[in-house]
């Protein structure tokens, strides 16, 4: 699809055409009026890639229209962009310029942000970075007031960390999150905050224990682990898992015991078909599970979690893809039916519609 035309005036009839289109495939499932939550109109984005656009003795931003992916599309600015990324744009180029050993076949520029203020760029080079890269690169770091990174072909410079610090306040409390650089975090923030704020309270009345697939960072997880008594969290990314245990620590959490598994492993260790080392310190039988949280890939849930999430009284389901999610509705349609809905506008002026259901068991 083109590159998006952002213009707030357009923005409340996208998003309703996108809730309506929501609302007409899941008619068949008896959709209940779903909550919607919309995007702040411009300055959303908390992450964002540039490439850098050398022409004489000067570069600028760039990104490629899919359409005509050989023209660059130069940018001053980036209003999908948070303020932050907005405002550092500018003064970041100009520095870079002004110095030849940071701006030397440097290639492209990412900014992850976050809502709480703080920063980190990584510089992508097609080039070998040096001693006098390092020393230039802190100079500008300490300048700006941001973290900085460089990267070339098998080469990673971390000049203090690689992580930004966010900070959200849902529900009265103040929850930190370490995102790290490369690794997956929502990159609307507001809306995050929003999905955060509907997963809680759709768990609030349930109880029991909580077993949750691709929890990613814990972005759910620390939101959602004191409304239950105890909480099995699962993710296959081994560095996703650590991000985890950090966030969870980080936040005093203590009834949640993590494991570096896929949705497939664990549904055959409950299902008792197969053991895993990963899970000698935890007891399965201990948990007395009520309820399921799943944010699958936009592949959305494989057979065997399917066939776990039939076993479940609620399952608690946020999807990037509403397709997908239509396909695991209409496979659980014989032992679930929908009581809750959302719609989550996470990227706007797009087709793209995060959506949020809370199933019950028939």
């Amino acid at each position: 699809m083109p590159l998006p035309v952002l213009d707030p005036a357009l923005y409340p009839s996208q998003l309703a055409a996108k809730v309506d289109r929501f609302k007409a495939e899941f008619a068949p499932f008896d959709l209940p009026e779903p909550a919607v939550f919309a995007s702040a109109p411009l300055h959303y984005r908390l992450r964002a890639e540039f490439r850098i656009w050398h022409h004489g003795d000067v570069f600028d931003y760039a990104m490629f229209d899919p359409d005509n992916p050989k023209r660059p599309v130069l940018m001053a600015d980036f209003p999908a962009a948070g303020e932050a990324v907005c405002a550092l744009m500018p003064r970041l180029r100009a520095a870079l310029l002004a110095d030849e050993t940071l701006s030397r076949r440097l290639y492209a520029a990412d900014f992850l942000s976050t809502l709480s203020g703080d920063m980190l760029v990584t510089l992508i080079y097609h080039r070998r970075l040096d001693a006098d890269w390092e020393a230039a690169a802190r100079r500008l770091a300490g300048e700006l007031g941001i973290g900085l990174i460089g990267r070339s072909r098998g080469q990673k410079l971390t000049l203090d960390r690689d992580w930004v610090q966010e900070e959200l306040e849902v529900d009265g409390r103040r929850l930190r999150y370490r995102q790290h650089e490369g690794a997956f975090s929502q990159p609307n923030g507001g809306v995050n905050r929003q999905m955060l704020g509907w997963a809680r309270a759709q768990a609030a009345p349930l109880g029991g224990d909580l077993l949750e697939l691709y929890c990613g960072n814990g972005n759910f997880t620390v939101a959602l682990a004191p409304l239950f008594g105890r909480v099995l969290a699962t993710e296959v990314s081994k560095s996703s898992v650590q991000a985890a245990g950090h966030n969870l620590a980080d936040n005093a959490v203590a009834n949640v015991a993590l494991a570096r598994m896929s949705s497939d492993e664990i549904s055959a260790a409950l299902a008792g078909r197969e053991s895993f080392t990963r899970l000698k310190d935890i007891d399965l039988d201990a948990f007395r599970f009520s309820t399921l949280f799943v944010d699958p890939p936009r592949s959305g849930l494989d057979p065997a979690t399917l066939e776990l999430a039939r076993g479940f009284e609620h399952i608690l389901y946020i999807s990037c893809n509403p397709e997908t999610l239509r396909d695991n509705v209409a496979a659980l349609q014989a032992t679930h039916t929908i009581a809750t809905a959302a719609a989550f506008d996470q990227f706007p002026y797009t087709h793209h519609l995060e959506c949020g259901l809370l199933l019950r068991r028939r």
